[in-house]
């Protein structure tokens, strides 16, 4: 799995209200929350994001509730994959059980701007700067079985489908 995309930066402690806010946690419709994705966190984020872009965050990601609204209102607006320095550990799995790519990185972070482009390589566990000089960034490569669940769309998507075989 390769990602490459614009990023979008977002500092500590992103809680979920910020990514989906409880006003809109009436529906479980995935268009309707894409469309308040990170919302409260930038007001014009959905305007100026385009499919395929990938959100880099700092420490403790998608903190605050267990709500899976979270990452099913990131990865439905399109966004790519999330690239934080940390996550909190509910929004971790339930981003992989959504079918949401994340990787952890502790220094991307400090060494790109927003508007940025960078190229996440899940299969060899590094991310490389675009147009930057140096060596790539090693990030966890994500085990297989995770990235089936990637590729599958969810764990449920992945469950369904292994009933079929």
């Amino acid at each position: 799995m390769k990602f490459r995309g614009k990023i979008w930066k977002f500092g500590d402690n992103i809680d979920t209200d910020a990514i989906i806010p409880a006003r809109y946690l009436n529906t479980w419709d995935a268009k309707e929350l894409a469309a308040h994705c990170m919302e409260d966190a930038d007001p014009d984020f959905i305007k100026k994001m385009k499919p395929g872009d990938i959100i880099v965050g700092g420490e403790n990601f998608g903190c605050g509730s267990s709500r899976e609204h979270a990452p099913i209102a990131i990865k439905a607006s399109g966004i790519a994959c999330v690239v934080a320095k940390s996550f909190a550990r509910i929004f971790y799995r339930n981003s992989f059980n959504m079918g949401l790519p994340i990787f952890e990185s502790r220094d991307l972070w400090g060494l790109v701007a927003e508007g940025a482009e960078i190229e996440v390589d899940a299969d060899g566990g590094t991310i490389r700067i675009a147009g930057g000089k140096g060596e790539p960034l090693a990030i966890q490569p994500v085990p297989p079985f995770m990235q089936e669940l990637i590729v599958d769309g969810g764990l449920m998507n992945h469950i369904a489908k292994g009933r079929k075989k």
